[in-house]
């Protein structure tokens, strides 16, 4: 069947999280590990309803051998003090979405990061990003910044409820980006006039925390957007800069190419993507 000795008797995975009752996680590692011939056991674990903080969730998969789990809202940055990150860049991002469990300490990846350049040359190519807005800086928002980086973005305004957060994110991607302008701002509709991409990284517009971070009348300058959420897929955000005439990258695809990259670490095995992608839709991308 396969020779990597993880999944040879199947696959325990998780997701630790809140407000995860709608996540599609679990099918997408679950078909994934089907076309592998492998079963996958992949819980969803929300601390409060087990009664437990986010550190004694983590410790409870570490002793209950799970392979991995995916780590999301709002435990990403709380998630990385506890894990060896080998790599420098995810160090640098300061925010870890999956983790593997093996050997003595827990290694900490960022998937968000490499599913968001995935998901915006998907649907844009190589056009350029130009200026953007990004608003929200906590995990995902950090990795998304970083996928900006690499993806050559000139500016970066960032702006965030605590303005705290956004100050330490600037420090981050000046120590790796010195060439990239980067701002604070307090008010997304005035930082919005003049970019070309904006960009949506808080929980505002998900399932339980309706509604939008930045009204349409501000979306007329710029040129694309972006919305870290995908439950719902068709957010209000997005609604609001399609009817502006802007093009469109889904949270749905970052879920998407996270998700898959996230298996291939957790499993060392390959995934049909695009088999993959039709599964998914087959089954309701918005169940």
């Amino acid at each position: 069947m396969n020779g990597n000795p993880h999944v040879s008797e199947g696959l325990k995975l998780g997701l630790i999280g809140d407000n995860i009752a709608h996540s599609r996680s679990p099918l997408l590692h679950r078909l994934a590990g089907a076309q592998n011939e492998i079963e996958v056991c992949y819980d969803r674990l929300v601390p409060n309803e087990l009664g437990l903080d986010f550190e004694q969730v983590f410790e409870l998969c570490s002793r209950e051998n799970y392979r991995g789990v995916n780590v999301t809202y709002p435990y990403k940055e709380r998630v990385a003090e506890l894990v060896r990150i080998d790599d420098p860049l995810v160090r640098a991002i300061g925010a870890v979405n999956t983790v593997i469990f093996e050997g003595d300490t827990p290694l900490g990846h960022n998937t968000d990061y490499s599913g968001f350049m995935a998901a915006y040359r998907l649907r844009r190519g190589s056009k350029a990003t130009g200026p953007v807005l990004m608003i929200g800086t906590g995990g995902v928002g950090r990795a998304v910044a970083f996928g900006l980086v690499a993806l050559g973005a000139p500016e970066l305004r960032l702006m965030d409820r605590d303005p705290s957060k956004a100050e330490v994110l600037a420090k981050a991607l000046e120590a790796v980006a010195p060439d990239m302008k980067v701002s604070i701002w307090i008010d997304a509709e005035k930082a919005a006039n003049g970019t070309m991409g904006l960009i949506n990284c808080t929980p505002v517009g998900m399932v339980g925390y309706e509604g939008t971070p930045l009204k349409r009348a501000f979306m007329q300058s710029a040129e694309w957007a972006f919305d870290a959420v995908y439950t719902p897929v068709d957010t209000q955000f997005l609604q609001d800069a399609s009817i502006s005439g802007l093009s469109i990258i889904s949270g749905w695809e970052l879920f998407f190419f996270q998700g898959v990259h996230a298996w291939k670490k957790f499993s060392n095995l390959p995934v049909d993507e695009t088999a993959l992608r039709v599964a998914l839709t087959d089954m309701g991308e918005t169940a």
